[in-house]
């Protein structure tokens, strides 16, 4: 009996220091303070956009800051020619468009943005990729990692930002540049891109595709 009641003290104990934990973890986040972009375009063409600050920060290691003055970006694997690109030379060298696209998180939210950026098929170009390649992988500075299907990003004129909502991609949102996989889930989205590799390889699994993630990632 004395042992039962022990016991019975310990899982108490053990439920009140879990819920002392969860109130200190609702404060902390009710408290800190969301980022204001006041000079960002919330209006495009008529169609109201999201806040920058309407993202949640998800990423797998915090926030990345990336140095643009030290920065390279690398397109190799399946290529005639790997190429490195210095962050100027990408945003100096591309004809640029706009769109708005939506990001949908598997987490259940959603953001309308208006994304500026490259045609990641001008980049690829540029490398003068194999016809043998079926995959296009992508690798960020936190060591994440993602891939897509090379006729995917063709078809369907998928851009490599630099900005969002008429501002350059601050560091929460992917500086120097996102992926702006539309009609796929978020974390098909990589942030703080480095390195693009063509790939033959169709099954490449990434970050949370090897922890269970559709590889699809299909938003319905």
């Amino acid at each position: 009996m004395e042992k039962l009641k022990k016991f019975k003290g310990l899982i108490t104990a053990v439920v009140i220091l879990l819920l002392i934990g969860i109130l200190i973890l609702l404060m902390y986040t009710q408290n800190t303070p969301s980022i204001l972009y006041p000079e960002e375009i919330r209006d495009y063409e008529g169609q109201n956009l999201s806040s920058i600050s309407s993202f949640r920060e998800n990423s797998i290691r915090g926030i990345q800051y990336v140095n643009a003055s030290n920065y390279s970006l690398t397109i190799g694997g399946l290529v005639n020619k790997t190429v490195e690109y210095t962050y100027d030379e990408v945003v100096n060298g591309f004809q640029k468009y706009q769109k708005v696209v939506t990001l949908h998180c598997i987490e259940g939210w959603s953001v309308d943005i208006l994304w500026e950026g490259f045609l990641m098929e001008d980049l690829l170009n540029e490398a003068d990729f194999n016809p043998d390649a079926v995959a296009v992988i992508f690798y960020a500075y936190d060591g994440y990692s993602t891939a897509l299907p090379l006729d995917y990003i063709l078809e369907n004129y998928i851009l490599i930002a630099y900005k969002m909502n008429g501002l350059v991609l601050p560091p929460e949102r992917g500086f120097p540049f996102q992926l702006v996989a539309e009609s796929k889930f978020g974390y098909k989205w990589i942030k703080w891109i480095t390195e693009i590799e063509v790939s033959d390889d169709a099954e490449y699994l990434g970050y949370w595709e090897r922890r269970g993630y559709s590889n699809e990632a299909d938003v319905p």
